[in-house]
């Protein structure tokens, strides 16, 4: 498997659609495409499984895909729609008894050390959640393995979990991620990575990008950028500053992502997009 698959676990804003309480069209749409959990990824490349973003709705988007294997978990930044589901990562700390990589800025591990201290506690709480905490540099690729080469995990009851070498000799190569650096804010409040995997690249939760970043996305198959709605927002690109993205980057096919209900409903929002450029909706995979 050479070419990366990505599957949209979410294709939501940070509330979701449909919004709790809200009587929209696009709420109440009964299109599951108008169904959106927040936004996160599945990527499979080279025999390696690897989850962009981890939110408050992993457990189920784990449920629904059916994965029982992670190798790697990638976060773009630490706001709560994407870091909320780490606890849950535990689940994987059980099944495949192995500790779960992720790969992160700094910024963002220390607020894992501050959200989730008791995972890092010197003397854990039993059936806390076992993590590898890998730091990225956004300047430059970073490689990412087999879980098959980590520490084996073995659960002692009421005591916890013990990590042991790993009994596995032969796990497949590591892939190279090239992150790309990008701004929640265009006065730069907030750093948010994006990653390419091969010829796909999975980009949400930036209203700027730097002139630099643009060389790392020549010659893609599929890109996604996120939307929220029509006009300007403070934090997140408007729909002609995303078109004009896609424009820019020219991959063969671009998908919008993280999209709230102030935009139209998948049916009518799609008929008006030019041609290669899609609304991601969940479960939906490409690549």
């Amino acid at each position: 498997m050479d070419k990366a698959k990505l599957t949209f676990l979410g294709s939501g804003t940070s509330q979701g659609i449909p919004i709790i309480g809200c009587n929209c069209p696009v709420c109440k749409s009964p299109d599951p495409r108008d169904k959106r959990l927040r936004a996160s990824a599945l990527v499979r490349w080279k025999g390696l499984t690897i989850l962009i973003d981890c939110g408050p709705d992993f457990r189920t988007q784990m449920l629904r895909e059916g994965v029982d294997h992670l190798d790697a978990v990638l976060l773009t930044h630490n706001h709560k729609d994407h870091t909320g589901g780490v606890d849950d990562l535990r689940s994987f700390n059980l099944i495949e008894a192995k500790p779960v990589n992720i790969y992160c800025e700094e910024y963002v591990m220390k607020a894992l050390r501050q959200e989730y201290s008791y995972a890092f506690a010197e003397k854990k709480y039993p059936g806390s959640p076992e993590w590898n905490i890998h730091l990225i540099d956004s300047s430059k690729p970073f490689k990412v393995h087999s879980n098959a080469e980590d520490d084996d995990l073995k659960w002692v009851s009421g005591q916890g979990y013990y990590r042991t070498p790993a009994a596995l000799c032969d796990p497949l190569p590591p892939v190279e991620v090239i992150p790309i650096q990008g701004w929640h804010h265009k006065e730069k409040v907030l750093s948010v990575l994006g990653f390419r995997f091969g010829d796909v690249a999975y980009i949400t939760d930036m209203n700027q990008v730097e002139e630099s970043e643009f060389d790392k996305l020549k010659g893609l198959d599929a890109v996604t950028v996120n939307c929220v709605k029509r006009g300007p927002h403070f934090s997140h690109f408007s729909l002609n500053e995303a078109l004009e993205f896609f424009e820019r980057v020219g991959a063969k096919e671009s998908y919008i992502t993280h999209i709230s209900h102030l935009l139209p409903a998948y049916a009518e929002f799609e008929k008006e997009l030019p041609p290669h450029v899609h609304l991601a909706y969940d479960g939906l995979t490409i690549g």
